[in-house]
């Protein structure tokens, strides 16, 4: 029963000291902080990110027009050799 009303009690004191503390300008000061650093990072990444795609939509397409190639060139190659025949 006392162990109850004891975490009833420290975690009623406890989040009143913490609303205090969270309010504080100094909390505040570190939530800018941290907010910045965060929108910070995330610029960041949305430019690799950004360069990915670009690097990924680049190979594609030389991919695609490798495989082209070779399907020409092995066409080609049919071509040549039942014309021998």
């Amino acid at each position: 029963m006392y162990s109850k009303l004891a975490c009833f009690v420290g975690g009623a004191l406890f989040g009143t000291v913490g609303v205090k503390l969270l309010s504080s300008r100094d909390a505040k000061k570190a939530y800018v902080h941290a907010t910045a650093a965060y929108l910070r990072m995330k610029d960041t990444a949305m430019q690799t990110v950004t360069t990915v795609q670009e690097n990924t939509a680049d190979i594609l397409a030389e991919a695609k027009q490798l495989n082209e190639e070779r399907y020409a060139s092995k066409a080609e190659d049919v071509v040549e050799i039942e014309s021998e025949e």
